[in-house]
């Protein structure tokens, strides 16, 4: 049943409660008789879910109108109207007469509400309906624009109509991807650095590679992330059960090691003063302050992980986006082959965030604490989890991977890069502090003294456009925006226009 306390809304007192169910319905409607305002036995019926009003919720459920009228008009999500005051005890569920005896996962309860993007999209779905005739433009997600390129998409293309062959039809491929393409990427991304094809893992993109590294590592690990960091690093640490309790005040999970990364250091950690973990998720360009490690800094942290004897899983997804000297990968720096596992993508170097294919890299020499070798557990995983990368999908990563292919490529991350120079130039002009913009399509904005949630509302309420709120990448991110590059070019200079108007 319900456990209540205080007023509704409304100002009437709840003091009994109940639920009965109208059976008469496809599904379950739960509805409320209660005694309130001193009026004994008056009904009540609540919006269940993220509706506004029940006539939408039974059109929705039932195909049906119905004639109740909810008492809450312009209920909001997660039944705020409420205040909180209907709190279901443990296992129960309104609308259910029937739950299982399964448990809940208790590390899927430790999680924050939803995952930061989907959140994102959600505002920007509740914007369209309030302002259904402005120009949105979307610079919160980091979704990829611009056609992939002609040369690349014919030999998808290829693929697809070979398999309508007797002579072209495949079908399971290696769990590992096609040989030819992992020695592509050796040969490509990692020439002189000792990579081999068969330590590359090709897979359905970065972001699946890292909950796959956690199911490898377990949840007896600890674990370090850059603060602020791209959100799966954390989400993943706390499903697999490595994050301990979310303390509510500081937006730090308590088992999880966060390293500063701000402009004081140079979004680098100092290292002197991070404690030993034996996981230390590293991002290069970073997601989301579009800061690239320096050599130095990386051989500091390759250095670091060998004294404490620690696994780096290194994200290099942005590493084509880098305009100087910085690497563009963990191996280049000596040694890293010890200590350390990268992961990357196609998604924003070659516009595949719908195609999907990435690949990690663990060598051979990578050990665990017992002399065993990670790859063979991560073969394991592989095999056990995953049944190849689509072979539509592998072929438009080889054609990517040639000389043309590479080229074609290039001139879409160029095209990216110039909109990142266009809006961080448009933010220094306004006289804000910019990072990023340079070695990644990310733009990281500070606004001293102000909530990043307050800022995002406000520049989507006062100019139509989506950025994200730096607080969702980490406690660090607060008093930050991140704004994506990925955008047709007239949308960035409109994007340009509309923020030097608001800020003038």
């Amino acid at each position: 049943m319900w456990s209540v306390v205080g007023d509704v809304a409304g100002g009437g007192r709840i003091d009994k409660i109940c639920v009965s169910v109208i059976s008469s319905f496809k599904c379950l409607f739960p509805t409320i008789w209660a005694t309130m305002g001193g009026v004994k036995g008056q009904k009540m019926t609540i919006v269940v879910g993220r509706f506004r009003s029940v006539s939408r919720w039974l059109r929705l459920v039932t195909g049906r109108r119905n004639s109740a009228i909810p008492i809450f008009k312009n209920t909001p999500p997660y039944y705020s109207q409420l205040h909180g005051l209907l709190q279901p005890q443990k296992n129960t569920v309104i609308g259910h007469e029937y739950c299982t005896k399964v448990p809940r996962n208790v590390n899927m309860e430790s999680l924050r509400s939803g995952y930061l993007f989907p959140e994102i999209s959600k505002r920007e779905l509740e914007h369209t309906r309030k302002h259904p005739h402005a120009k949105l433009i979307r610079l919160g997600v980091g979704d990829t624009t611009q056609p992939i390129p002609d040369i690349i998409t014919s030999a998808m293309a290829k693929q697809v109509y070979a398999l309508s062959t007797v002579q072209g039809y495949r079908g399971y491929g290696a769990e590992q991807g096609n040989l030819e393409l992992r020695m592509a990427i050796a040969e490509r991304f990692y020439k002189g650095m000792g990579v081999k094809g068969d330590e590359v893992f090709v897979s359905d993109g970065a972001q699946c590679d890292i909950s796959r590294l956690q199911m490898l590592l377990g949840s007896n690990v600890t674990v370090a992330v850059q603060d602020p960091s791209f959100p799966a690093y954390v989400d993943s640490s706390v499903i697999v059960g490595q994050s301990g309790k979310l303390n509510e005040e500081t937006g730090k999970y308590s088992k999880i090691v966060y390293m500063n990364c701000e402009p004081e250091n140079n979004f680098f950690p100092d290292l002197s003063r991070t404690p030993r973990t034996d996981i230390i998720f590293f991002c290069s360009p970073n997601n989301p302050t579009g800061s690239a490690a320096s050599r130095q800094q990386l051989k500091q942290l390759v250095d670091f992980a060998k004294a404490n004897g620690s696994i780096i899983i290194y994200d290099s997804a942005y590493s084509a986006y880098i305009s100087d000297n910085s690497p563009r990968s963990i191996f280049e720096i000596p040694g890293a082959n010890e200590v350390a596992i990268e992961v990357s993508s196609f998604s924003k170097f070659a516009g595949f965030t719908g195609v999907r294919l990435g690949w990690t890299v663990v060598p051979e020499e990578l050990r665990y604490s017992n002399g065993h070798p990670v790859m063979k557990d991560f073969d394991r995983i592989v095999c056990t989890c995953f049944n190849g990368a689509s072979n539509i999908a592998q072929a438009g990563g080889l054609a990517c991977l040639s000389p043309d292919g590479f080229q074609a490529v290039s001139c879409v991350v160029n095209h990216y890069k110039e909109n990142a120079k266009i809006l961080a130039e448009t933010f220094d002009s306004i006289g804000l502090k910019v990072y990023g913009g340079k070695n990644s399509p990310y733009v990281w904005v500070h606004f001293p003294g102000s909530s990043s949630l307050n800022v995002f509302n406000e520049i989507l309420e006062r100019t139509h456009i989506v950025t994200i709120p730096g607080k969702g990448f980490g406690p660090a991110g607060e008093e930050y925006i991140r704004l994506s590059a990925f955008g047709h070019r007239e949308c960035i200079l409109e994007a340009a226009s509309r923020l030097q108007n608001f800020y003038k």
